[in-house]
């Protein structure tokens, strides 16, 4: 081990559309921040990024831009992109004079060139080794299971951008789906709720907030309601209306179905010995998803099957990726091999 080796860190992230996790080898989780960047239109020059930039978040004015480089778990815009995984890598590697090794989880459904270019974005930002993981096999060993095993687990990680469904055994993934509908969809559904039913505009801060507050799968004991404001489409001028968690389970529905169904189509691709599994095991949801009041009671409904919501279940992906940074030759072999372009 050479000296530059003592001053460099070895990181994992969870690069996600609505939040970026980072886990420093031998410190555990040291940066969880919205994945949001804040930056002047005529230099691209980053004024902001994470928390800092969310609070300009609808307030910025015309020289000022605040946008998410992520959509649908992977790179939408390239150059804001790098410039924020170099901004939170250097903020969660205080004191490191370089990161020599990054393991980035990835949705299970990104193509050869999405791949590319996460892997080019972490090796810009420094990195001299990049591996890559996908994100339901990172949030499994995340939560503590043997993932080389010769037993089915069943995965739904319910991030921002996607829907990741997984049934892994043996350091593998043998059924998979992946689907770009999750907590950005529930958000733009509840917008669309209030323009159509209160001709109100709420921002997409507003719609996050509701949905965390009262937003569920199945009818609560006490449904409750909640104030909200925005602007009057008719008046243009600021107004507060009251919704009933009843309204915004309606508005969720339509995205909540689509999840249920693909849950079920992905069951009913999966080999018979790896079903008998899964009736033991029974589903493990992670993902912020995973937090939306009552959707672990709706999928039992309707797959008749146990379902498990992950201890923590935010930082699952994070932790698993922290865990085959920490043992890189345990976790080789569930490592996306790398294809010559």
């Amino acid at each position: 081990m050479g000296f530059l080796d003592f001053l460099s860190i070895d990181v994992a992230m969870d690069l996600g559309t609505a939040n970026t996790l980072i886990f420093a080898k031998g410190k555990g989780i040291v940066l969880n921040e919205p994945s949001i960047v804040a930056f002047d239109r005529n230099t691209k020059k980053i004024i902001a990024i994470g928390n800092e930039a969310k609070a300009m978040q609808g307030r910025e004015h015309k020289e000022i831009r605040v946008s998410r480089p992520m959509r649908d778990g992977v790179i939408a815009d390239f150059e804001i992109a790098e410039g924020m995984i170099r901004a939170f890598i250097k903020k969660a590697s205080e004191g490191a004079f370089s990161t020599r090794r990054i393991v980035v989880a990835i949705p299970s459904g990104v193509t050869e060139v999405e791949k590319r270019a996460v892997r080019d974005s972490a090796e810009h930002a420094g990195a001299k080794e990049v591996h890559l993981l996908y994100e339901p096999m990172a949030a499994a060993i995340g939560i503590g299971i043997d993932v080389e095993a010769a037993a089915g687990n069943m995965i739904i990680d319910i991030g921002g951008g996607t829907t990741e469904i997984a049934i892994i055994s043996l350091a593998g993934i043998v059924n998979q789906e992946s689907i770009r509908v999750a907590g950005d969809e529930m958000n733009n559904a509840i917008m669309q709720f209030f323009k159509k039913n209160y001709n109100l505009l709420v921002g997409e801060r507003t719609a996050e907030s509701i949905k965390c507050q009262v937003g569920s799968a199945m009818p609560l004991k006490e449904e409750i309601t909640v104030q909200v404001k925005g602007r009057d489409l008719v008046g243009g001028i600021p107004k507060t209306t009251e919704v009933s968690s009843v309204e915004i389970r309606d508005a969720l529905n339509e995205t909540v179905t689509q999840i249920v169904e693909t849950v079920k189509q992905t069951l009913e691709r999966t080999p018979p010995e790896l079903s008998a599994d899964i009736l033991d095991r029974g589903i493990m949801l992670t993902g912020g998803g995973a937090l939306l009041k009552g959707l672990d009671e709706r999928l039992k409904m309707e797959t008749k099957l146990p379902v498990h919501v992950a201890e923590d279940p935010l930082t699952a992906v994070v932790r698993g990726t922290g865990k085959s940074i920490e043992n890189l030759n345990k976790y080789a072999k569930v490592f996306i091999r790398k294809r010559s372009y």
